[in-house]
């Protein structure tokens, strides 16, 4: 039997909550609960000649099976958080086995419990700001140091619906798909309950003229990530 690992995708409380049966997570392997300490862990047991160290650093140079991977890994990170509050874990977080999981879910309990307790009863939106350099510089920003201030006053608005923001680093034009300047890529945690207000902010941008995309709601990847565990095999940056 080839050498094997355990594959983490979430974290969430106990309390009888199971997601879907049948579920399938990376590389179609199916999904299991490792219970401890009021928590549950959603792994998959994946082949370490796939997802080693070694392996998973060449597979995440290539686009096609990041996105696949990605879509996967969402998936079942998605059909935990419908069932109530969930931290996921970042992306090809791999162990060594369920002891490596149990351990981490010991040791970092209080860390679970505090991320879980903030993220309840709200979700993750995604909110992209564009400028396009070639335009007039009334439409476009200006210079680049106008361009980023309108990235900053979008931020700074949704702030007052948010709970709270990010701001991540403006994605490659090759994963966003655009030419324009990206000046604001920002993940925002929101009550459930002001989604449509956050919504109709982002809306009213968007009728000023500002270049604005919104996505969600999604599970809050961006509010939940502990600092860097280093008994995972890998961590996708």
């Amino acid at each position: 039997m080839a050498d094997v690992g355990t594959y983490l995708y979430a974290v969430a409380g106990d309390g009888g909550r199971r997601p879907p049966g049948g579920l399938t997570g990376v590389g179609g392997a199916p999904v299991r609960v490792i219970a401890e300490g009021g928590l549950l862990a959603y792994v998959s047991t994946v082949p370490l000649d796939q997802f080693g160290e070694e392996p998973l650093r060449r597979s995440m140079e290539e686009l096609d099976w990041l996105g696949e991977t990605a879509r996967a890994h969402h998936g079942v990170v998605a059909a935990v958080a419908a069932t109530g509050p969930t931290a996921p874990v970042r992306l090809a977080t791999v162990y060594s086995g369920d002891e490596r999981v149990r351990d981490l879910l010991r040791r970092r309990g209080a860390d679970f419990a505090e991320a879980l307790s903030r993220v309840a009863g709200r979700n993750e939106w995604g909110v992209k700001v564009y400028v396009d350099p070639a335009a007039p510089p009334a439409a476009s920003g200006g210079t680049g140091g106008e361009a980023g201030a309108r990235g900053e006053r979008v931020h700074t608005a949704l702030l007052d619906v948010a709970v709270m923001g990010h701001r991540h680093r403006a994605q490659d034009p090759q994963l966003s798909g655009r030419d324009e300047w990206m000046v604001l890529n920002g993940a925002y945690l929101v009550d459930e309950n002001r989604g449509p207000d956050f919504a109709a902010l982002v809306s009213r941008f968007r009728e000023q003229g500002t270049d604005v995309e919104l996505s969600g709601p999604w599970p809050p990847y961006s509010f939940t990530e502990l600092t860097d565990d280093q008994e995972a095999r890998h961590g996708a940056p």
